[in-house]
């Protein structure tokens, strides 16, 4: 059974950093894409980040240029830095992952609370 863990949610000050960890276990495919989500109470979910098995990344725009993606296709992780952290990105942000052959699966999601 596929599994999605992610880590390294908490509480920052705004203009603070954090780095949130997904890693998947139980899988014997490799992943065409992993992402980020986040969802803010009241809100949709929404992509924040996309990286696919080539490196090719995409981010909302408005984390780029503070967010940076990150995979290791060896070990199925994916890692999200976030800089400059602002009030408005905290949410729940949640771990995707696709193979367009089998389906897509996500983690549990973790908080991630920025006070201003």
């Amino acid at each position: 059974q596929v599994q999605l863990v992610e880590s390294g949610g908490g509480l920052v000050q705004a203009g603070g950093s954090l780095r949130l960890s997904c890693a998947a276990s139980g899988n014997s495919f490799s992943f065409n894409t992993m992402s980020w989500h986040r969802q803010a109470p009241g809100k949709e979910r929404e992509l924040v980040a996309q990286i696919n098995n080539s490196g090719n990344t995409k981010y909302a725009d408005s984390v780029n240029g503070r967010f940076t993606i990150s995979r290791d296709n060896g070990k199925d992780t994916v890692k999200l830095q976030m800089n400059n952290l602002k009030p408005e990105d905290t949410a729940g942000y949640y771990c995707r992952a696709a193979n367009s052959w089998v389906g897509t699966y996500w983690g549990k999601g973790t908080q991630v609370t920025v006070s201003a």
